[in-house]
Protein backbone atom coordinates (compact mmCIF):
# COMPACT_ATOMS: atom_id res chain seq x y z
CA UNK A 1 0.00 0.00 0.00
CA UNK A 2 1.51 3.16 -0.94
CA UNK A 3 2.02 5.90 1.96
CA UNK A 4 0.87 9.38 1.41
CA UNK A 5 3.38 12.02 2.71
CA UNK A 6 1.76 14.62 4.01
CA UNK A 7 3.69 17.93 6.11
CA UNK A 8 3.19 18.40 9.56
CA UNK A 9 4.83 21.35 9.67
CA UNK A 10 4.46 25.09 8.53
CA UNK A 11 5.05 25.65 4.47
CA UNK A 12 7.85 27.65 3.76
CA UNK A 13 9.41 27.97 0.50
CA UNK A 14 12.51 28.94 -0.72
CA UNK A 15 12.71 32.15 -2.02
CA UNK A 16 15.67 31.38 -4.56
CA UNK A 17 14.69 28.03 -6.15
CA UNK A 18 10.89 28.06 -4.84
CA UNK A 19 10.70 24.66 -3.45
CA UNK A 20 9.25 23.59 -0.31
CA UNK A 21 11.65 23.42 3.14
CA UNK A 22 11.04 19.76 4.31
CA UNK A 23 11.26 19.05 7.50
CA UNK A 24 14.91 19.13 9.39
CA UNK A 25 16.18 21.71 6.47
CA UNK A 26 17.48 24.84 7.94
CA UNK A 27 16.85 28.43 6.15
CA UNK A 28 18.66 31.38 6.92
CA UNK A 29 17.49 35.32 5.96
CA UNK A 30 19.70 36.87 3.39
CA UNK A 31 19.46 41.00 2.41
CA UNK A 32 18.84 41.61 -1.33
CA UNK A 33 19.97 45.52 -2.36
CA UNK A 34 17.12 47.77 -0.62
CA UNK A 35 16.78 46.30 2.14
CA UNK A 36 14.24 43.76 1.12
CA UNK A 37 14.17 40.03 3.37
CA UNK A 38 14.52 36.66 1.52
CA UNK A 39 13.97 33.50 3.18
CA UNK A 40 17.21 31.36 1.40
CA UNK A 41 17.60 27.22 1.96
CA UNK A 42 21.35 25.59 2.37
CA UNK A 43 21.24 24.32 -1.40
CA UNK A 44 20.37 28.02 -2.46
CA UNK A 45 22.99 29.68 -0.33
CA UNK A 46 25.62 30.21 -3.31
CA UNK A 47 23.29 31.71 -5.74
CA UNK A 48 21.78 34.09 -3.51
CA UNK A 49 25.56 35.59 -3.00
CA UNK A 50 25.48 35.69 -6.86
CA UNK A 51 22.99 37.84 -6.68
CA UNK A 52 24.56 40.22 -4.69
CA UNK A 53 22.06 39.26 -1.05
CA UNK A 54 24.02 38.58 2.04
CA UNK A 55 23.12 37.32 5.19
CA UNK A 56 21.28 39.00 7.41
CA UNK A 57 23.62 37.68 10.44
CA UNK A 58 26.43 39.13 8.60
CA UNK A 59 25.18 42.42 7.76
CA UNK A 60 26.84 44.63 10.54
CA UNK A 61 29.97 43.20 9.52
CA UNK A 62 30.10 44.85 6.57
CA UNK A 63 32.43 48.24 6.04
CA UNK A 64 31.44 51.66 6.48
CA UNK A 65 31.58 53.92 3.55
CA UNK A 66 35.14 55.23 3.32
CA UNK A 67 35.93 58.63 4.30
CA UNK A 68 36.00 61.66 1.24
CA UNK A 69 39.58 63.08 1.30
CA UNK A 70 40.20 66.48 2.18
CA UNK A 71 38.80 69.32 0.32
CA UNK A 72 40.62 72.21 2.15
CA UNK A 73 43.29 72.70 -0.65
CA UNK A 74 44.11 75.58 -2.14
CA UNK A 75 42.46 77.09 -5.60
CA UNK A 76 45.77 76.44 -7.54
CA UNK A 77 46.13 72.92 -5.82
CA UNK A 78 42.66 71.90 -7.29
CA UNK A 79 43.70 73.34 -10.71
CA UNK A 80 47.06 71.81 -11.14
CA UNK A 81 44.84 68.06 -10.01
CA UNK A 82 42.60 69.17 -13.19
CA UNK A 83 45.57 69.50 -15.32
CA UNK A 84 46.89 66.28 -13.67
CA UNK A 85 49.60 68.16 -11.95
CA UNK A 86 50.89 67.15 -8.46
CA UNK A 87 50.53 70.24 -6.05
CA UNK A 88 53.07 71.59 -4.25
CA UNK A 89 53.27 71.43 -0.48
CA UNK A 90 53.25 75.19 -0.21
CA UNK A 91 49.68 74.80 -1.80
CA UNK A 92 48.68 72.96 0.54
CA UNK A 93 46.74 76.24 1.94
CA UNK A 94 44.86 78.98 0.14
CA UNK A 95 47.19 82.21 -0.23
CA UNK A 96 46.77 85.06 2.59
CA UNK A 97 47.13 88.23 2.82
CA UNK A 98 48.93 89.57 -0.34
CA UNK A 99 47.31 92.30 -1.99
CA UNK A 100 43.86 91.78 -0.44
CA UNK A 101 43.21 95.04 1.43
CA UNK A 102 40.96 96.30 4.30
CA UNK A 103 37.10 95.25 4.36
CA UNK A 104 37.84 92.82 1.58
CA UNK A 105 37.28 88.82 2.16
CA UNK A 106 40.08 87.34 3.20
CA UNK A 107 39.98 84.45 0.85
CA UNK A 108 42.33 84.45 -2.35
CA UNK A 109 40.01 85.82 -5.90
CA UNK A 110 41.20 84.05 -8.69
CA UNK A 111 41.83 86.90 -10.98
CA UNK A 112 39.02 87.46 -14.10
CA UNK A 113 41.14 87.05 -16.61
CA UNK A 114 42.82 83.96 -15.21
CA UNK A 115 42.75 81.40 -18.50
CA UNK A 116 40.05 78.99 -17.73
CA UNK A 117 41.28 75.37 -17.23
CA UNK A 118 41.12 73.04 -20.03
CA UNK A 119 37.85 70.96 -19.87
CA UNK A 120 37.88 67.47 -18.69
CA UNK A 121 36.71 64.90 -21.10
CA UNK A 122 33.75 62.66 -20.40
CA UNK A 123 34.74 59.24 -19.11
CA UNK A 124 33.43 56.97 -22.26
CA UNK A 125 30.84 54.16 -20.93
CA UNK A 126 31.57 51.05 -22.40
CA UNK A 127 28.82 49.36 -24.52
CA UNK A 128 26.80 46.62 -23.29
CA UNK A 129 28.09 43.64 -24.49
CA UNK A 130 25.42 42.10 -26.68
CA UNK A 131 24.04 38.84 -26.24
CA UNK A 132 25.95 36.40 -26.88
CA UNK A 133 24.13 33.33 -28.99
CA UNK A 134 25.19 29.15 -29.58
CA UNK A 135 24.59 27.71 -31.94
CA UNK A 136 21.74 25.45 -32.23
CA UNK A 137 21.97 21.30 -33.06
CA UNK A 138 19.48 20.34 -35.21
CA UNK A 139 19.15 16.91 -34.37
CA UNK A 140 17.05 15.98 -31.56
CA UNK A 141 19.83 14.12 -30.23
CA UNK A 142 22.24 16.21 -29.67
CA UNK A 143 19.71 19.46 -28.92
CA UNK A 144 19.29 16.86 -25.48
CA UNK A 145 22.98 15.79 -25.41
CA UNK A 146 24.20 19.62 -25.61
CA UNK A 147 21.00 20.43 -22.87
CA UNK A 148 22.66 17.84 -20.45
CA UNK A 149 25.86 19.80 -20.41
CA UNK A 150 23.95 23.32 -20.12
CA UNK A 151 22.07 22.25 -17.01
CA UNK A 152 24.79 20.05 -15.28
CA UNK A 153 26.94 23.34 -15.51
CA UNK A 154 23.81 25.69 -13.90
CA UNK A 155 22.77 26.18 -10.11
CA UNK A 156 19.86 24.39 -10.73
CA UNK A 157 21.95 21.19 -11.17
CA UNK A 158 23.00 21.60 -7.82
CA UNK A 159 19.19 21.93 -5.93
CA UNK A 160 18.38 18.90 -7.93
CA UNK A 161 21.60 17.09 -6.46
CA UNK A 162 20.41 18.08 -3.15
CA UNK A 163 16.88 17.16 -3.55
CA UNK A 164 18.07 13.36 -4.71
CA UNK A 165 20.14 13.36 -1.65
CA UNK A 166 17.18 13.58 0.60
CA UNK A 167 14.44 12.25 -1.89
CA UNK A 168 16.47 9.04 -3.33
CA UNK A 169 16.64 8.36 -7.16
CA UNK A 170 14.51 10.68 -9.37
CA UNK A 171 13.21 9.58 -12.99
CA UNK A 172 14.26 12.60 -15.69
CA UNK A 173 12.66 13.28 -18.70
CA UNK A 174 14.31 15.71 -21.76
CA UNK A 175 12.37 16.84 -24.63
CA UNK A 176 13.34 18.78 -27.48
CA UNK A 177 10.41 22.31 -27.17
CA UNK A 178 8.14 21.76 -30.27
CA UNK A 179 7.38 25.88 -30.32
CA UNK A 180 10.54 26.46 -29.79
CA UNK A 181 13.76 25.25 -31.97
CA UNK A 182 16.50 26.25 -29.65
CA UNK A 183 15.00 24.64 -26.20
CA UNK A 184 14.64 21.30 -24.32
CA UNK A 185 12.58 20.41 -21.40
CA UNK A 186 14.01 18.77 -18.99
CA UNK A 187 11.82 17.17 -15.99
CA UNK A 188 12.87 15.86 -12.53
CA UNK A 189 10.38 14.09 -10.66
CA UNK A 190 9.97 11.72 -7.89
CA UNK A 191 7.25 10.29 -6.08
CA UNK A 192 6.35 13.55 -4.13
CA UNK A 193 6.66 16.46 -6.05
CA UNK A 194 8.50 17.32 -9.82
CA UNK A 195 10.50 20.45 -10.95
CA UNK A 196 10.39 21.37 -14.88
CA UNK A 197 13.07 23.42 -16.74
CA UNK A 198 13.62 24.99 -20.03
CA UNK A 199 17.10 24.92 -21.37
CA UNK A 200 17.36 27.52 -24.18
CA UNK A 201 20.34 26.15 -26.61
CA UNK A 202 20.72 29.66 -27.85
CA UNK A 203 21.56 31.70 -24.71
CA UNK A 204 24.76 31.73 -23.84
CA UNK A 205 24.24 33.71 -20.16
CA UNK A 206 21.32 31.86 -18.69
CA UNK A 207 20.27 28.95 -20.19
CA UNK A 208 18.57 27.05 -17.78
CA UNK A 209 14.88 28.32 -16.52
CA UNK A 210 12.71 26.69 -14.12
CA UNK A 211 8.97 26.50 -15.54
CA UNK A 212 7.22 25.27 -12.74
CA UNK A 213 6.83 22.59 -9.98
CA UNK A 214 4.15 19.95 -8.44
CA UNK A 215 3.91 17.25 -5.98
CA UNK A 216 2.12 15.04 -8.10
CA UNK A 217 2.89 13.34 -10.89
CA UNK A 218 -0.65 13.07 -12.41
CA UNK A 219 -0.14 16.69 -12.66
CA UNK A 220 2.49 16.17 -16.19
CA UNK A 221 1.08 15.41 -19.03
CA UNK A 222 1.61 12.38 -20.13
CA UNK A 223 4.22 12.90 -22.97
CA UNK A 224 6.37 14.59 -20.61
CA UNK A 225 6.50 11.12 -18.00
CA UNK A 226 8.74 8.93 -21.20
CA UNK A 227 11.89 8.29 -19.12
CA UNK A 228 14.69 8.68 -20.85
CA UNK A 229 17.60 10.04 -18.57
CA UNK A 230 18.44 10.08 -14.63
CA UNK A 231 20.69 11.08 -12.66
CA UNK A 232 24.10 9.98 -11.45
CA UNK A 233 25.43 9.80 -7.88
CA UNK A 234 26.79 12.69 -8.34
CA UNK A 235 23.24 14.19 -9.09
CA UNK A 236 24.13 15.09 -12.72
CA UNK A 237 21.67 14.42 -15.58
CA UNK A 238 22.49 11.67 -17.82
CA UNK A 239 21.00 9.99 -20.44
CA UNK A 240 19.61 6.45 -19.69
CA UNK A 241 18.18 3.22 -21.52
CA UNK A 242 14.44 2.88 -20.77
CA UNK A 243 12.45 -0.10 -20.68
CA UNK A 244 9.50 1.57 -22.72
CA UNK A 245 7.61 2.27 -20.10
CA UNK A 246 6.15 5.22 -18.03
CA UNK A 247 5.51 6.10 -14.75
CA UNK A 248 1.73 7.33 -13.74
Amino acid sequence: MKKELRAVHDVVSCDVCGRTILKGERTEWYLAPGGHRHKVCDLCAVRAQHHGWIRESAAGEMPTRPARSDQSRGVFGRLRRRRGEDPGPAEQEAPSGAGVGEGEPSEYQEPEDAPAPPPRERPRSRPKDPRHVRAVPTTAEAKIERAFDLFNGSDHQRTVAGLARTLGPAWVSAQPDPTQASAVTVLVAWEISWYRYRVDLGDEADPVVMLDKGEELEEIEESMREWNAALDADGRVVAAVTDGGSEG
